[in-house]
C-alpha cells in the first residue's frame, strides 16, 4: 500500500518533477509580485476600483480607472491566462518521462519569456518586444502538449 508520503517522495524524486515544481513556484511567485505591484500602482495614482476602497483613501472621486493601473491589471489577467494552463501542461508532462535536459528548457524557456513580457508589459517596451515574448513561452507550451497527447493517444 503507497502511502501518502512516500507518494509525495516518489514525486520529489522524479528530477523533471522537482524541476517543474521549482520554475512552477517562481512562476506563481511572479504573479503575486504583479499583484503587489498591482496595488502599490492603485494607491500611488489613487485609481480604486471599488467606492469603498476609493471613501478609505480620500473620496469617491478616486473610485476611477488609471491607464498604467489598467496596464498592470491586464499584464496580471495575462499571466492568469498563461501560467495557469502551463501549470497543468507542466505537472502531466513531467510524469510522461521527458530527459531532464528536454524538460528543464522546456520549463526554462516558458519562464524566462513570461518574466521578459511581464517586465514588457509593465514598463510598455517597444513592441514587437512583448509579443515576442508571449510567442516564445507558447512553443515548449505546445511542444509539452503534444509530447502528453503523443504519450496517451493510445488510450483514447
Amino acid at each position: 500500500m503507497i502511502t501518502k508520503n512516500t507518494a509525495m517522495s516518489v514525486m520529489i524524486r522524479n528530477e523533471v518533477f522537482s524541476c517543474f515544481v521549482f520554475y512552477g513556484v517562481l512562476l506563481v511567485i511572479k504573479m503575486y509580485v504583479i499583484a503587489i505591484i498591482t496595488g502599490q500602482v492603485r494607491l500611488r495614482k489613487k485609481a480604486f476600483a471599488n467606492p469603498e476602497d476609493a471613501l478609505r483613501h480620500g473620496g469617491l472621486q478616486y473610485h476611477r480607472e488609471d491607464p498604467y493601473v489598467e496596464r498592470c491589471k491586464r499584464a496580471h489577467i495575462n499571466d492568469l491566462e498563461n501560467i495557469l494552463p502551463f501549470l497543468f501542461l507542466g505537472a502531466i508532462y513531467s510524469l510522461t518521462g521527458p530527459s531532464l535536459m528536454a524538460a528543464r528548457l522546456h520549463f526554462l524557456v516558458f519562464f524566462m519569456s513570461r518574466v521578459l513580457h511581464s517586465v514588457a508589459y509593465l514598463l510598455a517596451l517597444r513592441a514587437p518586444t512583448r509579443s515576442l515574448a508571449y510567442i516564445v513561452a507558447q512553443i515548449p507550451c505546445v511542444s509539452m502538449a503534444l509530447q502528453i497527447l503523443t504519450s496517451v493517444a493510445a488510450y483514447a
